[in-house]
């Protein structure tokens, strides 16, 4: 019997459609292997297609935005030697507070005022915003590494000493960023007179701007900002995890993932609320963030990792653009999530938001203050400058090095007085 040519060519096509449905869904198994979308809601915007239509990526494709770093600085910084003929009797105590991002300033003004003192330092305990929340220093941090940065520079009490206690210890203030003249004139009298003292440090400003002035205890100040805090073992391996999880989902763009520092609970304060017709604010929120992020290069594809810590109708808005958002609920390992996320210790959460912010490949603060401030620090002093601060962009299209953050184009932030 005669074969109908157009027959053979039907069930060709037929086989090739089989074969590419076959395809698909095996890419989409894996994809579903990568990502648990029950973990992050879906989204409900009628308005996303339009919006996106809007979006021309510039030219260079997506690779254009995730341009390299510059070359990685060095200390430069010389470490300074403490005779044991120097050494005073009294101590200096302090605790940390508010966050990791305070944390960085607390140890490197209590580190420069002991170290002026000629004092012992002795190891802060950890307080959160909440009454009764305290935490041990070994509990967040690694005190190993802490005595073994400043050994030679000062001495550290890892305990607080017997003879110390809250009748004999006077509460001085110190401002952030402290100076020598400071010490001398406000601290040290207080010191020589109490032969205790306890520190309350304030933050008069919130940018680590670089200043002309130099003294003798810049280099203290260098090795306590970016050489004393490491974090214990076991929350180290969290961020890890996290980290890594993080460019497993990325394999589209090569590992590569952009952190936002954005937070509901500060974007809903009056501060935020302006009504945003300048080109910089003072924060940014989903959807201006999504616009920005995608004006200037990122694609569909990019992951994000916000430092929000669960999921907030909001942020579907950002997701409508950047599908792989994600935060910390999204991707912390499930046998983790008791201690660190369901516990409601909300330190432990600043900790982990901090330190994946400084080793993502771009890094972009939504909000302003210290938080984007000592990360960017924190940044530059590992060589990852990618710092990229939003905008609102008129048009379609604009190039990322435009919006590169000022602490790095012009290299004023105080780490640029320690590394070179």
């Amino acid at each position: 019997m005669a074969v109908d040519p157009r027959q053979v060519v039907a069930g060709v096509l037929t086989v090739t459609m089989f074969v590419m449905l076959g395809n698909m869904i095996k890419r989409d198994h894996f994809d579903s292997l990568q990502v648990n979308d029950s973990e992050i809601p879906s989204l409900h915007d009628s308005t996303k297609a339009s919006e996106q239509s809007l979006v021309t990526l510039p030219d260079g494709g997506a690779d254009a935005p995730w341009k390299k770093d510059g070359s990685t600085l060095k200390p430069c910084w010389t470490k300074p030697v403490l005779e044991e003929v120097e050494q005073s009797q009294g101590f200096v105590t302090f605790s940390f507070t508010n966050g990791p991002e305070y944390h960085v300033s607390q140890i490197t003004d209590a580190v420069k005022v002991a170290r002026y003192l000629r004092a012992t330092l002795v190891l802060p305990d950890i307080r959160g915003s909440k009454p009764g929340d305290k935490w041990n220093f070994e509990e967040i941090y690694d005190v190993e590494k802490l005595v073994k940065s400043l050994d030679g520079v000062l001495k550290i009490a890892t305990h607080q000493p017997s003879e110390i206690s809250t009748r004999n210890l006077a509460v001085v203030k110190v401002p952030n960023l402290v100076t020598e003249e400071f010490i001398a004139e406000n601290i040290e009298p207080v010191f020589r007179t109490k032969g205790n003292i306890r520190l309350a440090t304030y933050f008069p400003s919130v940018n680590m701007r670089k200043t002309e002035e130099t003294s003798k205890i810049d280099s203290v100040a260098c090795m306590a900002m970016f050489g004393s805090l490491n974090l214990q073992p076991a929350v180290r391996e969290v961020v890890d995890s996290m980290i890594e999880r993080l460019r497993t989902l990325s394999r589209k763009t090569s590992g590569r993932f952009i952190a936002v520092d954005l937070r509901v609970d500060i974007l809903e304060k009056k501060g935020c609320q302006g009504s945003g017709t300048s080109r910089s604010k003072s924060c940014y929120g989903p959807r201006e963030v999504a616009l920005f992020l995608r004006k200037i290069g990122f694609d569909k594809d990019t992951t994000l990792y916000l430092t929000q810590s669960r999921w907030d109708s909001s942020l579907d808005a950002l997701k409508d653009f950047f599908p792989k958002t994600y935060t910390k609920e999204g991707i912390m390992p499930a046998d983790k999530k008791e201690k660190f996320l369901d516990s409601e210790a909300s330190e432990l959460e600043k900790v982990i938001d901090f330190y994946i912010s400084t080793e993502s490949d771009v890094f972009v603060p939504a909000i302003s203050g210290l938080f984007y401030a000592n990360v960017a620090g924190q940044r530059i002093a590992s060589g990852r400058t990618r710092i990229l601060v939003p905008a609102k962009i008129p048009g379609s299209s604009a190039s990322s090095a435009d919006f590169m953050s000022h602490y790095v184009t012009k290299r004023n932030h105080f780490a640029y007085s320690c590394f070179c």
